[in-house]
């Protein structure tokens, strides 16, 4: 008489959730691999690449996408997406430049225009929060919209104009350097410091995740939704009006257009990073890794004579790739 046969069942839950979060910490891995490969490969074709003379130029060039990263982390964590970064940058800088000793009026207000610059930004991060909660537009369209108008208030304020930052204590917060490195480093670090302490430690942090992740359950949780919502997109605006400021001190002006570039920057660099566009995965150390990836290639296509016109598309394919290998196509059953 033969031994009866053995269906084989289905995996039990518990063995497919632990599969499951084997990939994602495998897949939060993969950027950490990509930055020391580029560095290495990078380092062979450009030795210069490694000298430290280079690593400094490479971090002051990470610095503000850094910060900016801070605050683009918390929104995509959502499930969300903020359009408005560059207009924002537009309106802090603005305000910072008129206020401290600059070539077109009086203003001498030293470093107390930063905080102001700095609530500036947290200003349109609320009005952008609101109108996409209460007015219930999309995220993409509500944050597009102040985008816009910020950099239009921006030109409305200068006329078109560019407003030269004469205050030294400004331009320290760029060229200063303690233990070596400039004071602009130094300060995205404190903001990267500050952003992961929210993140770890604080009711909004875990709230944004548990949004990220299903919104549905959050509501049932007793959540509210629309708070967290609306102080996210507070804490981002936060972060952009600092890297309005840090833009003046950097470049020694303040202008409508300050801030051009940087939107594509930093939403390739956090999504590089493994922050996952579909929200709940991902984090403030994974947004760090992804603006050092965006920033070493950048540096390093330069270096080896990459042409201007070529690193952008680079760019391009890099965020469709990061964006096929963050995806867990297991759990996504539509693609809209």
């Amino acid at each position: 008489m033969s031994a009866p046969t053995t269906v084989a069942g289905p995996a039990p839950a518990s063995a497919r959730g632990s599969r499951r979060a084997a990939g994602v910490q495998l897949r939060g891995l993969v950027p950490l691999g990509v930055l020391i490969l580029l560095c290495a490969v990078i380092s062979v074709m450009a030795p210069e690449f490694s000298s430290l003379g280079n690593l400094r130029r490479l971090l002051s060039a990470a610095a503000i996408p850094m910060v900016l990263a801070c605050g683009m982390t918390f929104v995509i964590l959502l499930g969300s997406i903020d359009l408005s970064v560059e207009g924002v940058i537009a309106v802090g800088a603005v305000i910072l430049s008129l206020l401290v000793a600059n070539g077109v009026n009086q203003n001498d207000f030293g470093l107390v225009a930063v905080p102001l610059a700095i609530l500036a930004g947290a200003a349109l991060g609320l009005v952008n929060g609101l109108i996409h909660v209460h007015l219930r537009i999309p995220s993409l369209i509500a944050s597009l919209g102040v985008g816009f108008a910020g950099i239009g208030v921006a030109t409305l304020i200068l006329g078109g104009s560019a407003v030269p930052v004469t205050d030294p204590l400004v331009q320290s917060i760029a060229f200063q350097r303690l233990l070596g490195l400039p004071g602009i480093v130094w300060i995205a670090a404190a903001a990267v410091g500050i952003a992961w302490l929210i993140q770890e430690y604080t009711r909004l942090g875990r709230w944004t995740y548990a949004l990220g992740g299903g919104e549905d359950i959050c509501r049932l949780s007793g959540i509210p939704i629309g708070r967290v919502r609306v102080g996210v997109f507070t804490l981002a605006g936060t972060f952009y009006g600092l890297a309005g400021a840090l833009c003046v001190a950097q470049f020694g002006e303040g202008q409508a257009l300050i801030g051009q570039g940087f939107l594509f920057t930093v939403i390739t660099a956090v999504v590089v990073g493994g922050t996952s566009l579909a929200g709940g995965v991902g984090g403030i150390l994974n947004s760090v890794i992804g603006v050092l990836v965006v920033t070493v290639l950048s540096n390093g296509m330069v270096l080896m004579g990459v042409p201007p016109e070529y690193q952008q598309g680079v760019q391009g394919l890099l965020i469709i790739a990061a964006i096929a290998l963050s995806l867990d196509r297991k759990r996504t059953r539509f693609v809209k």
